[in-house]
């Protein structure tokens, strides 16, 4: 849904997109325009774009300009030869530049806006540390040494092992177990780099959906969206010492072998079978029900079914 009245970018527990009034930061648009009025207060993506926002058009995605026919007082980093349409144009401010994304990420680092997690007082709870804002479930069981911030929603008869950090904006449904000195809600890295070759960072505005029924091994680290939510679905399992880095969707059912590594945008379909000691590229799609072998570099997307395994990552023919 979409409320022009609010603007702000926000999921539920399920995934669901909603609308959040809080404000992330303040930009004027006049700062690049005298021509425009308005301010920003959010990060938004394609996928999920609202009012009052920054986004940026890259090449990948220039196709889909026409989903932005509605929205408002936007700023847009664009290609230079991107034709807009007449309404759009008038009702946002189009800045066009060679390079989107990084003019996107030097946005943020221009107005010093960096969106680290505010510091918030705690409760000691059996020895955890947990936020009074924090919600958890009936039957959830937290161990000593866990932590739980301010934004942190965890559903009923779920367990969360000692030593884990659970930081930012954090949706956990019912059911999910998340072993020992797991990190949920981490910075990924998302950073490009400037003209002079020094780091531009895409400040990390998204969360982490935990749908139900997951399972989550000791030392792994799952990153929060940078603009829009990690997901990982419904009866996933992931296995110790993984990382699943920002904007990863992993399919329901999936089961994630031991010190498998999934890059930024990568994905899975549902029932896929990822062995352990993969890396998977990022933006690369892998399956439904696709199997990828022990040590396996994905760098293509994985067909539904398919077998694959090597470095790249081939098929193998099923006879």
């Amino acid at each position: 849904m979409r409320d022009t009245a609010t603007g702000g970018c926000n999921f539920d527990r399920k995934g669901t997109y909603l609308m959040d009034k809080k404000k992330l930061f303040e930009v004027s648009a006049r700062d690049y325009s005298q021509a425009h009025g308005f301010s920003v207060y959010y990060p938004a993506s394609l996928d999920r774009p609202c009012d009052h926002a920054v986004m940026f058009i890259n090449e990948a995605n220039e196709h889909r300009i026409s989903e932005l026919s509605d929205i408002k007082h936007c700023i847009i980093f664009c290609m230079p030869y991107l034709a807009i349409p007449n309404e759009t144009e008038e009702s946002n401010l189009f800045i066009r530049t060679s390079d989107p994304r990084t003019a996107y990420c030097l946005f943020f680092r221009e107005h010093h806006i960096a969106n680290m997690p505010d510091f918030e007082e705690v409760s000691m709870v059996n020895g955890a540390h947990i936020s009074p804002q924090a919600k958890v479930g009936e039957e959830t069981v937290v161990m000593p040494f866990a932590y739980i911030g301010g934004e942190v929603s965890i559903g009923r008869r779920c367990y969360i092992g000692a030593g884990v950090r659970l930081v930012g904006r954090v949706r956990i449904g019912d059911d999910v177990v998340i072993r020992e000195n797991s990190v949920i809600g981490a910075d990924g890295l998302s950073t490009d780099r400037d003209e002079n070759g020094q780091a531009a960072t895409m400040p990390q505005f998204g969360g982490v959906t935990i749908e139900d029924r997951v399972q989550i091994g000791a030392l792994t680290v799952i990153a929060r969206g940078a603009i829009d939510d990690t997901v990982i679905g419904a009866g996933a399992k992931i296995d110790n010492s993984s990382f699943i880095s920002h904007n990863v969707k992993i399919g329901s059912d999936t089961l994630v072998v031991g010190e498998t590594i999934f890059f930024g945008g990568s994905s899975t379909g549902s029932g896929a079978f990822i062995s352990g000691n993969t890396a998977v590229r990022n933006k690369r799609k892998i399956g439904e029900k696709a199997f990828v072998g022990m040590g396996s570099v994905v760098t293509k997307d994985v067909a539904d079914g398919a077998i694959v395994c090597g470095n790249p990552a081939h098929e193998i023919k099923q006879e």
